[in-house]
C-alpha cells in the first residue's frame, strides 16, 4: 500500500492510514543549553519534553571546579548522582527541582554552585527518552546473573551503570572496548581515568535490541543493590521525515599521533562528543560545538574530574558535515597506536524551520564594554559594523571558524584579507539566545551604534562548511538539505583572494565578487559544475592547495528566505518573495550584468517606504541614509523611484537574498 499524502509539513500518515505519525529529530530530544546561575529558582527551557517523555540531565558547573551532576526522571527530581565519584544518590530540594515539558527548573542550590550558583558559568546535556536514542532503565540486582530489559529498540553501542545504593564505580559499557573485539567482556569506569579492563560486569554477553545482561560484579549486579542505567544507541535510524536518520553514534578509532589525525565518518556532522582513551590511563572529555567546538579553538570538560573548564587556542576536533576529523595529537584524543571510543550526537536542528525569526534577526544597538546582543536563537554566523562612520571593515565573526568573548578569529566581507584573530576579545557565541559583543567597543573603541546581522544554521535555509583545499577539482559536502542557489566563498589562511560568489541566476561558469563592484565574470571556480542537495564542486580560487576556506551556503525556503532575481525597470516594482504581510526584514541586492554594489538593508536601521538606509558589504563606507527606494511590503520588498539609480537602474540585471 502506498505512503499516504503527508498530513502537514511536519506529519507524515503511516502506511496504511489511520494514525498519523510525528517525525521526531534531534533538537526534541537533546540539548546543550548553556546558562548562568541565579542562586535562586529559575526555568531552562530548552524544548526537550522531559516531564511526560522521561530523560535525564547532566549538569556541570563550568568557570570553577565543581561536580558533574546528573539527574534523572527515573530516580526523582531532587536526586543526583556524581559522575566523578562513587558516591550513592544524594537527595537534594534545592538542586533540579523539577522536569518539565520543554525543560527542567532549578532551586536556590545551597551546594557551593553546583548546579545554580549565582553568576557562575553552567552546562546542561539534556537526553529525553526515545527509542534508537536513549533509554533510562532502574533494577535489582541478585547477585548471580540476569538479563536488564530496555526499550531503545536497537541494539546499544553504550551502557553506563551506576548503584544508586552505597558507593561503586560507574560501569561503561561501549561496542569498541578492546578495539571492537569481544567488548562485552571489558569495561571502562566514567568517574576514573582507567584503560580499559576485562570484566564479568556483562556477563559476557553482547547486549540485543530488548535487553542487556549483568553478572555476578558488585558495581552492576549485588544482590539487593539497587541500579539505573543510561542506554545510548547507535547509527540505528528512526529520526527525520524519513525516519531513517541517524542522530547518535557509538564508535571506536585508532590514534595516528597527528595534527592531521584520522577522520571519523558518522554521515553527518556532530555537535557533541564524548571520547576516552581506552588503552591508557587518560580522562574522558566532552566537546560540544556550543562551547567552542570549532576550527581554531576548543573547550573541554572531564566527566571523571571536578575540574573547571578547560580551553585550547587551537582545534582539538573539527566537526564537518560528515563526521570529525581529530586534530590534536594529546593523549585524551589522538595518541599514536591507541584505542578510543567514542558517543557522538548530530548536530540540529534537522527540522526544517518555519519562523524566519528563529533563523535571523539583526539587532542595531550601541555597545558598551561587553555587550549582550540578544536573539532568542544559538547564533553561528554574526556579521556586523559600525552604522553611521566611514573606515569600519564589514566584521565576519561565526561559530563554526571559532570565536568568543576573549579572542576573536575575523573575516572581512569587504576586502581579500586572510582570517585574522584579535586575542584579547571578539564577538562570543556561548550563549542558546545571544552573542556578546566584546570587540567594537572594548576592543574597536566604537561608541556609536552598531548593526549585528545574526544568522543560524537551519536546513532548507542556510549553511556554513569549512574545508581545505586540494589543489585540484573536487566537491564538498554540505548539509543544506536542498539545492543552494547562493555560495560565499572566501580563502581563509591567504590575503589577496577575493570572496567568490556562485549564483544560479549567474550560472556555475560564472562569479562574482562579494568584496568588489564588479560584473558577473566567467570563472571556472566552481568547476562549471551545478550545486546539488548534498555537495557543491571547487576548483581554483575556490579549492587552492592547501588553503584553508569557509563557504556560507543560502536557498529559497518558502515564507523563510528567497534567493532570486529581477530587471531594473528604471521607475518602481514589487518583488515577490513569498513572505507573511510583513514583508522582508533583509534584503541583500546586486547587479550583475555590469558593475554595482553589494546593497544591503534590513529592519532594525529602517526598512519602510519613507526610510531605507543601506549599507554595502564590499565597502567600509558608512551608511547611506534617507529614502533609497527599498522597503519591505507585503510578500517580499517594493523598488520604489528613489532606487532608479542604484537597484532599479532599467533594463539592468540583479540578484538578491531576501530574508522575512
Amino acid at each position: 500500500m502506498p505512503l499516504q499524502q503527508t498530513s502537514g509539513n511536519v506529519t507524515q500518515d503511516a502506511y496504511g492510514g489511520g494514525a498519523s505519525a510525528v517525525p521526531v529529530y534531534v533538537e526534541n530530544v537533546f540539548s546543550t543549553y548553556l546558562y548562568t546561575g541565579t542562586g535562586a529558582a529559575q526555568t531552562i527551557n530548552n524544548g526537550i519534553d522531559l516531564s511526560t517523555k522521561g530523560g535525564f540531565v547532566w549538569i556541570k558547573i563550568r568557570d570553577v571546579t565543581g561536580n558533574n551532576n546528573s539527574f534523572d526522571t527515573a530516580q526523582g527530581a531532587g536526586k543526583y548522582l556524581v559522575t566523578n565519584t562513587t558516591d550513592a544518590t544524594v537527595t537534594d530540594a534545592t538542586t533540579l527541582t523539577s522536569f518539565n515539558t520543554n525543560g527542567f527548573s532549578l532551586g536556590a542550590d545551597r551546594f557551593a554552585g553546583y548546579v545554580n550558583g549565582n553568576g557562575n558559568k553552567f552546562v546542561s546535556w539534556t537526553f529525553r527518552k526515545q527509542p534508537k536514542f536513549f533509554d533510562v532503565v532502574t533494577y535489582t540486582g541478585n547477585g548471580t546473573s540476569q538479563n536488564i530489559a530496555h526499550n531503545l529498540g536497537s541494539v546499544p553501542g553504550a551502557i553506563i551503570v551506576k548503584r544508586t545504593d552505597t558507593t561503586s564505580n560507574w560501569a561503561v559499557y561501549h561496542n569498541g572496548l578492546n578495539g571492537g573485539s569481544t567488548p562485552e567482556q571489558y569495561v571502562c569506569f566514567l568517574n576514573t581515568n582507567d584503560a580499559n579492563a576485562s570484566t564479568t560486569n556483562w556477563n559476557n554477553t553482547a547486549p540485543t535490541s530488548t535487553q542487556f545482561s549483568v553478572g555476578v560484579s558488585t558495581t552492576t549486579n549485588a544482590s539487593g543493590g539497587t541500579y539505573i542505567a543510561y542506554i545510548y544507541a547507535s547509527n540505528a535510524g528512526g529520526f527525520g521525515l524519513t525516519r531513517t536518520n541517524s542522530i547518535i553514534s557509538c564508535g571506536y578509532y585508532t590514534g595516528n599521533g597527528s595534527t592531521s589525525g584520522p577522520f571519523i565518518n558518522l554521515g553527518w556532522e556532530p555537535q557533541w562528543i564524548l571520547i576516552k582513551d581506552t588503552s591508557q590511563s587518560a580522562n574522558w572529555t566532552i566537546n560540544d560545538v556550543m562551547r567552542g567546538m570549532s576550527y581554531t579553538s576548543d573547550s573541554y570538560l572531564n566527566p571523571n574530574t571536578s575540574n573547571a573548564e578547560s580551553t585550547a587556542s587551537i582545534g582539538i576536533i573539527q566537526p564537518n558535515a560528515k563526521g570529525f576529523t581529530l586534530v590534536f595529537d594529546g593523549t585524551n584524543w589522538n595518541e599514536s597506536g591507541d584505542n578510543y571510543i567514542y558517543i557522538a550526537i548530530r548536530r540540529g536542528p534537522m527540522a526544517v524551520p518555519t519562523d524566519p525569526t528563529t533563523v535571523f534577526v539583526p539587532v542595531a544597538a550601541t555597545p558598551s564594554g561587553a555587550t549582550t546582543v540578544t536573539t532568542n536563537f544559538p547564533v553561528d554566523i554574526n556579521i556586523s559594523t559600525v552604522i553611521s562612520s566611514n573606515g569600519y571593515d564589514r566584521q565576519d565573526w561565526d561559530r563554526l571558524r571559532g570565536s568568543s568573548q576573549s579572542s576573536g578569529v575575523i573575516l572581512y566581507t569587504d576586502t581579500t584579507a586572510a582570517e585574522g584573530s584579535d586575542p584579547y576579545g571578539g564577538i562570543g557565541f556561548d550563549s542558546n539566545t545571544s552573542i556578546v559583543d566584546n570587540w567594537w567597543n572594548s576592543r574597536g573603541g566604537v561608541t556609536t551604534p552598531v548593526i549585528y546581522w545574526n544568522f543560524a544554521r537551519a536546513p532548507g535555509f542556510f549553511d556554513e562548511v569549512c574545508y581545505t583545499g586540494t589543489g585540484s577539482a573536487t566537491t564538498q559536502s554540505h548539509n543544506l538539505g536542498v539545492v543552494p542557489q547562493m555560495i560565499i566563498a572566501k580563502s581563509r589562511s591567504t590575503s589577496s583572494t577575493n570572496w567568490i560568489v556562485y549564483n544560479n541566476t549567474i550560472g556555475n561558469s560564472n562569479v562574482l565578487y562579494l568584496n568588489t563592484t564588479a560584473a558577473s565574470t566567467s570563472n571556472n571556480s566552481w568547476n562549471n559544475i551545478s550545486p546539488t542537495s548534498t555537495v557543491f564542486s571547487v576548483n581554483n580560487n575556490t579549492n587552492n592547495s592547501g588553503q584553508t576556506f569557509a563557504a556560507y551556503l543560502f536557498a529559497t525556503l518558502a515564507g523563510v528566505s528567497k534567493v532570486g532575481s529581477y530587471t531594473g525597470n528604471g521607475t518602481g516594482q514589487s518583488i515577490a518573495c513569498g513572505f507573511g504581510a510583513a514583508g522582508a526584514r533583509f534584503v541583500l541586492i546586486k547587479r550583475t550584468d555590469s558593475t554595482g554594489n553589494w546593497y544591503v538593508f534590513d529592519s532594525a536601521n529602517g526598512l519602510t517606504s519613507s526610510s531605507s538606509p543601506y549599507l554595502l558589504w564590499n565597502s567600509a563606507a558608512a551608511q547611506v541614509t534617507g529614502n533609497n527606494g527599498v522597503y519591505a511590503s507585503s510578500g517580499g520588498f517594493t523598488l520604489g523611484a528613489t532606487a532608479v539609480t542604484t537597484t532599479n537602474i532599467a533594463t539592468a540585471s540583479y540578484i538578491f537574498l531576501a530574508i522575512a
